[in-house]
């Protein structure tokens, strides 16, 4: 039986919408971004990169609420998420000034990183179309009541962009539980987006406010403990810590302050070099715990989005199977197979996903 109470998909347009900004992502390659002479442009967001792998790798329907500055760099990202098949009717499109002082569109610089060396993200996004969004600019009416949506997605780093992103994150919360419709939500923590506008104190009183509105939560320890106030003893970056009984503790004390969720999940992922990590995941639902098939030594080309990939295999598993433990075996094969690509957005098909779940080779298919 399932933990989700879902609208039927006849009478819903979508099947998952992503409320969040979507920048242009910068990508050097192999090399480095203070030593690059061209880039590989994608397109990546937190919660789009969710919606677009709903679509592109599980063929649901999906759209995306977010706002651009009107311009070709607006344009271009746009013509990227058609590319990927997501609904765009519901961008606030916001008139350019012709230099960006009143709103712009977001840049992500991002290395991939490679052995001893980290991957590195530089965001350029201050003062962005999508971060001044507010309530009152997106018609959740039309979307959730007259469209319709079986699932709504957002998340921490949307929140933490600014005061009034937040609001709007807890009004579409608001407005998708009025309609029937599932709220996911992931913490995200970013330090770099917190750290101007009040910390962790900040993100801990933003984040403990949208909680309240959320059935599906998604994050890992660190989440948890940032972006919510959870502590959790004896953790580092080794899967085998992450599987301990306190932090199973720290997920049992997170439900019962919240009773509103009906899933957890998080990925379990050890860091051993920016391409060679430990992989796993678990997952908690009516009141017990699933952990995914675990993937030691996990060789990766672009760790960027792997989370985002584990999420939207959950989800497509939550709507399709309604049944926790192959859920978190989806966002795990998932999100193992979207980080073998270049960008922030899965490349993975349905079969091959498939084929992971079920303990398939990397043999060549001809």
């Amino acid at each position: 039986m399932s933990a989700l109470q879902l609208r039927p998909s006849s009478n819903s347009k979508y099947d998952c919408v992503s409320l969040g900004e979507i920048m242009l992502r910068l990508d050097p390659g192999e090399g480095r971004t203070r030593t690059a002479r061209s880039f590989a442009a994608w397109e990546g967001g937190g919660e789009y990169n969710v919606s677009r792998g709903l679509r592109r790798c599980f063929g649901l329907r999906t759209a995306v609420v977010t706002a651009f500055a009107d311009n070709e760099i607006g344009r271009l990202l746009e013509d990227f998420i058609l590319q990927g098949g997501v609904d765009t009717d519901y961008i606030n499109w916001v008139a350019y000034d012709g230099i960006g002082r009143s709103t712009r569109n977001g840049l992500n610089f991002t290395e991939r990183g490679f052995g001893i060396r980290g991957a590195k993200g530089v965001p350029d996004r201050g003062n962005t179309a999508a971060s001044q969004m507010k309530p009152g600019d997106v018609d959740w009416k039309a979307l959730f009541e007259q469209d319709g949506s079986r699932w709504l997605h957002t998340g921490g780093i949307f929140a933490a962009l600014s005061e009034t992103a937040a609001e709007l994150v807890i009004e579409a919360a608001k407005a998708a539980k009025e309609a029937g419709t599932i709220v996911s939500y992931d913490l995200n923590y970013r330090p770099s987006l917190w750290k101007g506008i009040g910390g962790i104190e900040k993100a801990q009183e933003v984040n403990r406010e949208i909680a309240q509105y959320v059935d599906v939560m998604i994050g890992n320890e660190e989440d948890f403990t940032a972006s919510l106030g959870y502590e959790i003893e004896g953790v580092d970056e080794t899967l085998s810590n992450l599987e301990t009984d306190s932090f199973k503790s720290m997920i049992n004390r997170a439900v019962a302050d919240y009773p509103n969720f009906k899933v957890v999940a998080t990925t379990l992922r050890g860091v051993k070099t920016a391409t060679i990590n430990d992989w796993g995941a678990i997952c908690w639902a009516d009141g017990a715990f699933h952990e995914a098939t675990h993937r030691p030594d996990l060789e990766i080309l672009d760790r960027v989005g792997g989370g985002d990939s584990f999420a939207s295999g959950l989800i497509y598993g939550l709507l399709t199977t309604g049944d926790a433990a192959q859920a978190v075996e989806y966002g795990a094969a998932h999100g193992a197979l979207a980080m073998t690509t270049p960008g922030d957005t899965s490349m993975a098909t349905l079969d091959e996903v498939e084929k992971q779940r079920s303990g398939g080779s990397a043999r060549v298919d001809r």
